[in-house]
């Protein structure tokens, strides 16, 4: 496989991992850091840059959402909804700082987006959670630590 192909290939990965999609970029990065074959800064950067794109893929799901909140077919409930709108307004934008967590990240992006978080704002805080995230898999992977 060319090794651009690698990259991208992770870059997928990655973006999917951030979305509402079952997927796993940091069993992917450390398969590929663990082979040692590819470029560290390189890796990271499509890491890094794939999964906060995903985020924003989020983000602007959110930004659109609440128009099909009374719909049938919404996955969920407007308590829900509103549960998770107070949750975002009592701890605020420095919550993203948690969007690297599973289970809990992406629906925090999606709310982020919700609530009208500038995009701005939500890239610099959810790129600086994702970069730490990746960064953290990667120490542990090569033995930083």
């Amino acid at each position: 496989m060319p090794e651009l192909m690698v990259y991208i290939g992770l870059f997928l990965v990655a973006l999917a991992a951030a979305t509402l999609l079952p997927a796993q970029s940091e069993a992917a990065l450390a398969a590929l850091l663990v082979k040692g074959d590819y470029s560290l800064p390189l890796l990271l950067l499509a890491a890094i840059t794939g999964n906060t794109l995903g985020s924003v893929v989020n983000w602007f799901l959110g930004r659109s959402i609440e128009r099909f909140r009374h719909r049938r077919w919404f996955p969920v409930s407007s308590h829900q909804l509103e549960r998770a709108q107070r949750g975002y307004h009592r701890y605020g934008r420095w919550s993203l700082l948690l969007s690297w967590v599973p289970i809990i990240g992406d629906p925090l992006t999606l709310v982020a987006g919700v609530m009208r978080e500038p995009l701005p704002v939500f890239i610099l805080l959810v790129g600086l959670a994702k970069t730490a995230r990746y960064l953290a898999v990667t120490a542990v992977v090569l033995g930083w630590y």
